[in-house]
């Protein structure tokens, strides 16, 4: 990308941080931008001595010999020093007096009639199943299970294979692995047999942990079955597991086995199949619930975790101990403004099989002794406002969520949200992708009440948590923008040579300097690892690769960075190179739109012409009865996108949908948009992170 992205779309809102007492807090961990830009300024300076003292939050068994070997691309942090990762989340509040406060918050999707009145600020009449964790229970669990996969042959450097539900047990799993000094690698709920086999092939494991099923929207997904089926698969690639851990969540008929042998259904598919399947409560009674915490080298794995790329088969992101744990607790209490013996409870939406909900469902929130909010199912179960009604029960004071849901409730109006007290928020967070500005204005209207700040956190799963993020009572927000670098982050937009760009020049997003919670590798793959993130962009001066993170961005004339997505969502117009974000943003700025994806198609004219996927808000429709999504729309639509980019931006087509493909996680895959909108006849690219196929069979059968 030479040329630069234009960035012609126009942003000048601004909103103060609120004072801390506004929101319930009695005070900011960053109180003003000038603290914040002298705390970032310390921690780019002085690297060792400001990572040495946000690691001392942490409990090690042996100081580190000193902070950071870096021989790029490769970063040791805390060189030398010992600790675990489950014993600073879990056992030194047991030891420090607070084995008895909540660690863990967790409803359940189902629910039953009420037999008596609805508790005050719900809605409707329903009463789900709610458990209530204390680090006490957890440290019992994590032991249990520990002895249990010791029990089944996992040894401190194995990878375990998870694959299970929302539920408690989920955390108690992974911290259990961590406890023993095991990886985890957690594969999502929602996926297929075909992705597990995959995974576990790749990480060696020979172990999963499952559950017989889990809820979503009512229906039960058949996570044991999903197992049974990879299992299969695996041994006719000579793959082996040895061992299912298998909770009972659903209950349901089928699959059933008797603990400790090879399920019914699996033998009569191979007689010579001896994977054995175990019942989680079965196992757990019986070993012991003492089980001392693994003393890891910071730099042992903690967890791996598979992202998916647009070809070739997933990478498993690799994160070690002492960095990865030093940097969420960092992140998490900075940016959420966290304070342990308060009246804070998080929520983070996100599934525990993605990066966002191992940083900030599990191990940034419990390091920092603050109760995590788990939830089971869909938003829309049993009706759209489950999550308000969730956020008012339980008095959330931290929210966390992706902007394909912001911009999903917009389109079911606000009618839902003002049902339910949620005064209890005071910080207001979005994470995935780049949050349009409008969804940003309704997040901060309708759910924040205009006085919550919104924290538009940009990360990856290589990074392990917040690259850029304002802090909420330091960061003047800009809706669009995620603002400043978190501290120890030296980010910059640079060319493909390296050289810093200006204000408001479109560029490729870099780290120029290692930072504690920045991937290790890619397992099994160091070219992978190489080409990928530090093959590409290096320092023009010295040399030294930087971590190039495939987005394209910009950075305005307050250094306020602006991502404009992945750069191969990158348009190029009749010579201008277009972000798919500004357009898209100025589609959903329109009153009629509620969520926009636009792709580039071959033009034998222009290069490369726009197609603009639209789905419209059900409040318009309601507005305009009568009004059809028509061709008077599309010119309506195409005048406004002129209005608000520029004429150059104006779309070539625009195709209405019911809804738009997306991965498991809600990000838009454009990637199959593109192929749609070109008239692919079969698409052959990676599909296992989509969510719905059935989303791109009709948009194809619409266009047809």
């Amino acid at each position: 990308m030479s040329e630069n992205v234009q960035t012609l779309l126009k942003e000048t809102r601004k909103f103060q941080p609120p004072l801390a007492e506004s929101v319930g807090f009695e005070k900011w961990h960053v109180e003003s931008l000038d603290e914040y830009k002298k705390l970032h300024e310390r921690s780019i300076q002085h690297p060792d001595t400001f990572w040495a003292e946000e690691a001392q939050r942490l409990s090690w068994f042996k100081h580190w010999d000193h902070v950071l070997d870096w021989n790029p691309p490769d970063a040791k942090w805390f060189v030398g020093g010992k600790l675990n990762a489950c014993y600073n989340c879990v056992d030194r509040h047991v030891q420090s007096g607070h084995g008895d406060e909540c660690a863990l918050v967790w409803e359940g999707e189902p629910v039953n009639p009420r037999t008596n009145h609805p508790a005050p600020g719900s809605a409707y009449a329903h009463e789900p199943e709610i458990r209530r964790v204390t680090y006490r229970e957890l440290e019992e669990q994590t032991s249990r299970i520990g002895n249990a996969l010791k029990e089944l042959g996992v040894q401190k450097g194995d990878v375990v294979t998870v694959y299970m539900p929302m539920v408690p047990e989920l955390a108690i799993a992974l911290l259990a692995c961590a406890r023993i000094g095991a990886a985890h690698s957690v594969i999502f709920g929602g996926f297929a047999p075909h992705a597990i086999s995959e995974r576990a092939i790749d990480a060696n494991s020979k172990v999963i942990i499952t559950a017989d099923g889990g809820f979503r929207r009512g229906e039960i997904v058949p996570l044991q079955k999903n197992v049974e089926e990879a299992v299969k698969q695996l041994a006719e690639k000579d793959h082996h597991i040895n061992h299912v851990l298998v909770l009972k969540r659903t209950g349901h008929e089928h699959p059933k086995f008797e603990g400790g042998t090879v399920p019914a259904s699996l033998k009569a598919a191979d007689p010579k199949a001896k994977t054995k399947f175990h019942w989680w409560h079965e196992i757990a009674e019986r070993v012991s619930s003492a089980c001392p915490c693994e003393s890891m080298d910071s730099e042992d794995m903690l967890f791996l975790l598979y992202t998916s790329g647009s070809t070739g088969k997933p990478k498993g992101i690799v994160h070690t101990t002492g960095g990865y744990l030093t940097f969420v607790n960092t992140s998490a209490r900075l940016t959420f403004n966290l304070v342990p013996d308060t009246s804070q409870l998080f929520w983070c939406s996100a599934d525990i099989g993605w990066i966002t909900g191992h940083s900030y469902v599990l191990y940034g929130l419990l390091s920092n002794r603050i109760p995590s909010l788990l939830y089971e199912g869909a938003p829309n179960f049993p009706d759209n406002g489950r999550f308000w009604d969730i956020i008012s029960r339980h008095k959330v004071t931290q929210f966390y969520t992706a902007p394909t849901a912001i911009r999903t409730f917009m389109k079911w109006g606000t009618e839902w949200p003002d049902k339910y007290n949620m005064s209890s928020l005071s910080v207001l967070g979005s994470v995935g992708e780049p949050i349009n500005p409008e969804a940003w204005i309704w997040y901060h209207e309708t759910i924040g009440k205009k006085r919550c700040p919104i924290v538009d956190t940009y990360w990856q799963t290589e990074t392990g948590g917040h690259v850029v993020t304002p802090l909420p009572g330091a960061t003047p927000t800009k809706p669009g923008s995620c603002t400043l670098p978190m501290v120890g982050i030296d980010a910059a937009i640079v060319n493909e040579a390296g050289e810093e760009l200006g204000a408001n020049k479109g560029g490729l997003f870099v780290i120029r300097k290692p930072w504690p919670g920045m991937l290790r590798g890619v397992y099994g793959n160091r070219e992978r690892f190489i080409s990928n993130y530090w093959g590409r962009i290096k320092d023009p001066k010295t040399g030294t690769p930087f971590y190039f993170s495939a987005d394209g961005a910009r950075r305005d004339e307050d250094g306020y960075f602006w991502v404009q997505g992945r750069v191969d969502d990158v348009i190029k117009v009749s010579g201008h190179l277009l972000g798919t974000m500004e357009v898209e943003s100025a589609l959903v700025s329109h009153a009629a739109v509620a969520e926009a994806a636009v792709v580039g198609v071959p033009h034998e004219i222009k290069g490369s012409g726009i197609v603009a996927f639209v789905t419209l808000k059900s409040a318009w429709a309601k507005a305009n009865p009568g009004r059809q999504p028509d061709d008077k729309l599309r010119a309506e639509l195409t005048s406004h996108v002129a209005k608000e980019v520029g004429a150059l931006a104006k779309p070539d087509q625009i195709r209405f949908a019911e809804s738009l493909p997306k991965t498991r996680s809600g990000k838009i895959m454009r990637r199959l948009l593109r192929d749609v909108a070109a008239g692919v006849e079969k698409i052959t690219q990676d599909t296992t992170t989509l969510e719905d196929f059935s989303v791109v069979a009709k948009l194809r059968a619409d266009e047809e």
